[in-house]
């Protein structure tokens, strides 16, 4: 399967995207007073998850689109040398 450049920058700015929005949702929760009663409570710790599990992923659509868009352009490349 092939990624166009747009669907690739897209898939880029969601990687993106998730390393901005994640980190600071957590700062918040850490912040929660719901977050801590002697330790770290069961609010925390599912917002911990959701946050890893969604920087993982964020993280590799981002690479996805890094792949696609490296492939896009070599594609273009040998399109313009006269290659299919």
């Amino acid at each position: 399967m092939r990624l166009t450049r747009r669907t690739s920058g897209f898939l880029i700015g969601f990687g993106v995207w998730s390393w901005i929005i994640w980190p600071t949702f957590l700062k918040n929760i850490w912040a929660d007073d719901r977050s801590w009663r002697h330790g770290p409570t069961g609010f925390f710790t599912v917002h911990l998850l959701l946050t890893a599990v969604s920087l993982a992923l964020g993280t590799a659509i981002g690479w996805l689109g890094v792949l696609g868009w490296r492939a896009a352009k070599a594609s273009a490349a040998r399109q313009v040398a006269g290659h299919s």
